[in-house]
Formats: C-alpha cells, sequence, structure tokens
C-alpha cells in the first residue's frame, strides 16, 4: 500500500518475464508503483503488462532487450521517453544457472552465457542507470543473489562464480554509492521454484521437478515479498544483504525432504 513515507515509484525489472521477475512486477503493480518491464521474451512480458493493465490500472513501459547485448541496453535505456527517465528502483533480476557438471565436463557455452547474463549484464544495465541516481541524489539497486553467492556446491562452479561476483559487486555499489543517498540491497534466495531449474537442465521438466520434490520450497511470491519489503522502508533504512531460505533448507546442499 502506498504510504506518505513510500510514494509511488518508477520501478525498472530486469528478467520480468518469468518467475521471480514477473511476480515482483505484480506485487508491487498491486502497491500502484510505475513499472518498466524487459525481459527478451516479448510475448510474455506483452501478456504481463496487459494482465497488470487490466487489474490493477498499472503505468507500464516494455523494453525488450537482452542484458548481454551493451548497445541495446544503453540505447533503449537512453532512448526512454522523458516521464520515465527518472527510474527511481532498479531491479537487477535477469539471470540465470544452466548445466550441472564437473568443471572439467562442463559447456564452456554454458559458463559464457551465465558470465554474459549474471555479471556483465547487471553491470550494463546498472552502469545505465546509475548516473540518473546519482543527479537526482536518490535512488535505489537491489540485486538479486542466490545461496549460491554465499557457498559452493558440486557441480556448480561457475554459477556460483557469477553469484559471488553478484555479491562482490553489491558491496562495491554501498560503499561507491554512499555519499550519493542511494540504497543497495542484495536479496539472496535459497531454493526457488520457479523456471530455474528448468531452464537449467535446458527443458528437462523430470529432472527439473525432482530438485523440489520432497519439501516445500520458496516461490517467486515469497522473494517479491522481500523486494517489496527493503522498497517500502522508510528512506533512511538499508538492508544490506537479505538471505531468504525455504524451513528445509539449511545450506545450498542440505535440504531436508520427505519421502512422499
Amino acid at each position: 500500500m502506498i504510504t506518505e513515507t513510500n510514494s509511488v515509484k518508477t520501478v525498472f525489472i530486469t528478467g520480468a518475464s518469468s518467475g521471480i521477475g514477473r511476480a515482483c512486477a505484480i506485487r508491487l503493480a498491486t502497491q500502484g508503483h510505475r513499472l518498466i518491464l524487459n525481459a527478451r521474451r516479448r510475448e510474455k512480458i506483452d501478456e504481463l503488462a496487459g494482465y497488470l493493465k487490466k487489474e490493477f490500472q498499472t503505468h507500464v513501459m516494455k523494453l525488450i532487450f537482452d542484458v548481454r547485448d551493451k548497445e541495446a541496453v544503453f540505447a533503449e535505456i537512453n532512448g526512454l521517453p522523458e516521464d520515465w527517465k527518472n527510474i527511481d528502483v532498479l531491479v537487477n533480476n535477469a539471470g540465470l544457472a544452466l548445466g550441472l557438471a564437473d568443471l572439467h565436463e562442463a559447456d564452456i557455452r554454458d559458463w559464457e552465457q551465465m558470465i554474459d547474463t549474471n555479471i556483465k549484464g547487471l553491470l550494463y544495465v546498472s552502469k545505465a542507470i546509475i548516473p540518473g541516481m546519482i543527479e537526482r541524489k536518490k535512488g535505489q539497486i537491489i540485486n538479486i543473489g542466490s545461496i549460491a553467492a554465499k557457498e559452493n556446491y558440486l557441480k556448480g562452479n561457475v554459477y556460483c562464480a557469477t553469484k559471488h561476483a553478484v555479491d562482490s559487486i553489491n558491496q562495491a555499489m554501498r560503499m561507491e554509492l554512499l555519499p550519493h543517498n542511494i540504497r543497495v540491497n542484495l536479496v539472496n534466495p535459497g531454493a526457488t521454484n520457479t523456471e530455474f531449474s528448468l531452464v537449467r537442465f535446458k527443458g528437462d521438466k523430470t529432472a527439473a521437478d525432482n530438485v523440489y520434490k520432497g519439501f516445500k520450497p520458496l516461490t517467486g511470491e515469497d522473494i517479491a515479498d522481500c523486494i517489496s519489503f527493503c522498497i517500502e522502508l522508510p528512506e533512511h533504512v538499508n538492508i544490506n544483504d537479505m538471505l531468504i531460505m525455504p524451513t528445509a533448507q539449511a545450506r545450498a546442499s542440505m535440504i531436508y525432504k520427505q519421502n512422499n
């Protein structure tokens, strides 16, 4: 709910077509915020934007590009209409895991896509948006990390490395943007049942479903609530780092599963 201390904001969400990004868009739409939705899949963004406009009368701007495409990132963001340029909140959500293999057996193409999306894509979008926040002396950046940003797990090597990098970048942003009154948050989900595992296993639904059998995982909506909480806090309050786990998960590779 919009309050006097939490006015309507313009929120830019990358990877908004599914999972945490989509849930975040819906959650923030219920609060009346204006949304800039970015993803590669136009049909998914068109569907989401239509739903948000119909259900919540949300003001939506759609930006269809891949965060790996440096030229597209800067062209699209710099080309925003004047009334959409003042971005209050950036949610760096776009990211993925590809494959689950020992380093010497992994597909190098998977490494490159994870590095280009999870690290370089986050940097491109941030670099395009941060100068405007600095100029206005106001803003908030919410970077989506992972339990993999805090600890490695078997066969997660390069994905874990990319999320450790996000953790490091988040810490650097927090220090560098401190004089500019810009809040920086890191939100780290544990096991979350979205398209994450389906993408990791390259469309193998059986393998993806097995990841979440025997326990209740987090949902995109759970993480969206945490992101909303960070945004709704008074401006003098900042959540530097948040780790959210299912009750059944203690560590990245320690999940208590019941036999059904």
